[in-house]
């Protein structure tokens, strides 16, 4: 397969150093049995601790559906890290803020209107202003 120049970044931060790689091509194109697959890509991310030791390598691909034009490799490094932003401000919030793990509501239609009114009442705070649930829960 032909990449075209990869795009690197590297992040320190959180007592860690991490190289990012991404490769992206659009070769596939019409040729991938996936419906709308306008590229594919591959994220190699390389992490050590901040002296240099822990060394752990992972390389994960992805398909998507935006053009290389909408979405050049450093917007595709963008998009898939700003997955994790929905994770950390959304999720861990129910999470730890609510307790969500620990409830004791599992039948029927319960834990989908539970998880939609907690997921309303944090965009209402997000909304007013406020940035830590927990204290404006309080």
């Amino acid at each position: 397969m032909i990449f075209p120049p990869p795009y690197r970044d590297l992040d320190k931060g959180h007592g860690r150093i991490e190289i990012r790689t991404v490769r992206a091509s659009s070769v596939l194109q019409g040729y991938l049995n996936f419906p709308y697959a306008a590229q594919v890509f591959r994220i190699d991310r390389i992490t050590t601790d901040l002296q240099g030791g822990n060394l752990r390598r992972e390389t994960v691909y992805g398909v998507t559906s935006l053009s290389a034009e909408a979405a050049p490799p450093k917007r595709l490094l963008d998009l898939s890290r700003g997955h994790w932003h929905i994770e950390n401000r959304l999720h861990w919030v129910r999470d730890v803020t609510y307790d969500e793990d620990r409830s004791q509501v599992r039948k029927g239609s319960g834990p989908r209107v539970l998880a939609t009114l907690r997921n309303l009442a944090i965009s209402l705070l997000r909304l007013a202003g406020f940035t830590n649930i927990a204290e404006a829960l309080r």
